[in-house]
């Protein structure tokens, strides 16, 4: 007997142990720096340039501009063109050609422009961007783009009616772009290099500071989003294997400021895990207003003189539903405000005003953000 009660013994104590180390697993989650942390320094560059997409089908734009651009570009391809008027209108349209350049890229690589009609251009469907300059916010220029407009829309026109699907005064040139120079980007000092966390988190930081200081080189968080660290001498020359180091070194998730995103526009509504309610009272009450519009014709009398009229007849109805009232108990939690609410029916537009009224009233434990 005693052997079996201590056998049953260790099967649940085993047992409570397995447990226990898979809620450990499941709570604790974890991250790479390198997903959550930039080098300070090393940035994208964006490069702008105005240009002529040519080849269309009577959808370009009708701006003299535009025809004055062409009778340029003809002149320095060696063609004579008295007047800008000779160009036709409609075969292509005035664009700004976009792109952006990413860090440590080199002469000769090649990237996606994005090209947007300026005028009237109904769209670029079909058309070829001529080569255009683009050039960085300093005028250089660092790049040059050319190449067949992809829309991704279609937009056709006859007898008066229209069909479109899609943006077609907006495209995009892929691999259109061939970088001209090397895009050069230091990395850190010469003795550190700072690392910025993509969103600012004074735990984050701190965690990520005294992980790099145990296992690779000293570090100190300067604040809530940066992270300063001593480049060993070993290093010196070979910064690209010690980020690589500290990149992927793995630090402990922390849990996120309470917040509520409400998009007004969509109805779309997120709720952060950590939201909590202080003691208050919801009062719902919906109010539908219907209106509908009966178009009357009026004719004159015969032999008078008078007009056909049109009349509008709005009919207005107006309909209000009993109020509900659902009491929120202190430190309430996500699940419990959403049962709540969905147990007096509320609507997505509902329950952004609810939100909203909470937060006035303080009772919102949350940092409400509208987008």
């Amino acid at each position: 007997m005693k052997i079996q009660k201590f056998i049953a013994l260790f099967i649940l104590c085993f047992m409570a142990l397995s447990c226990a180390t898979q809620v450990y697993a499941i709570s604790e989650q974890t991250l790479r720096i390198k997903d959550i942390t930039h080098v300070k320094g090393i940035r994208e560059n964006q490069a702008v340039g105005y240009g002529l997409v040519v080849g269309l089908q009577n959808t370009g734009d009708n701006s003299r501009h535009t025809q004055m651009t062409s009778q340029q570009m003809l002149l320095s391809l060696g063609t004579v063109i008295d007047q800008s008027n000779y160009i036709q209108k409609g075969t292509s349209a005035a664009v700004i050609v976009t792109a952006t350049i990413p860090p440590f890229a080199k002469e000769g690589d090649k990237l996606d422009v994005t090209v947007s009609a300026m005028a009237d251009a109904k769209s670029l469907v079909g058309g070829v961007l001529v080569q255009t300059q683009l050039r960085a916010p300093n005028g250089e220029i660092v790049a040059v783009a050319q190449g067949p407009v992809s829309t991704g829309g279609i937009k056709a026109s006859q007898g008066g009616a229209s069909a479109s699907k899609g943006v077609t005064t907006t495209g995009r040139v892929p691999n259109g772009a061939i970088v001209e120079r090397d895009i050069l980007s230091t990395i850190g000092d010469e003795t550190t290099l700072t690392l910025l966390l993509d969103k600012a988190d004074y735990t984050m930081a701190s965690r990520i500071s005294k992980t790099i200081s145990t296992r690779i080189a000293p570090a100190k968080a300067l604040d809530g989003g940066a992270v300063e660290i001593q480049i060993p001498q070993r290093y010196r020359d070979d910064r690209v294997t010690f980020l690589s180091l500290i990149e992927n070194q793995i630090v402990g998730a922390v849990s996120e400021k309470a917040k509520v995103v409400v998009n007004e526009r969509t109805g779309t509504i997120v709720i952060g895990g950590n939201t909590k309610l202080m003691p208050a009272a919801i009062a719902h009450g919906g109010i539908t207003v219907t209106i509908q519009v009966e178009n009357e014709v009026v004719q004159p009398n015969p032999m008078a003189q008078g007009n056909t009229a049109l009349i509008q007849n709005a009919a207005i109805q107006v309909t209000e539903k009993q109020g509900s009232l659902i009491e929120m108990q202190a430190n309430s939690s996500l699940s419990d405000l959403v049962s709540a609410l969905n147990n007096i029916g509320v609507t997505p537009l509902d329950l952004i005003a609810i939100l909203q009224a909470l937060a006035s009233a303080g009772s919102l434990q949350a940092e409400l953000e509208i987008i």
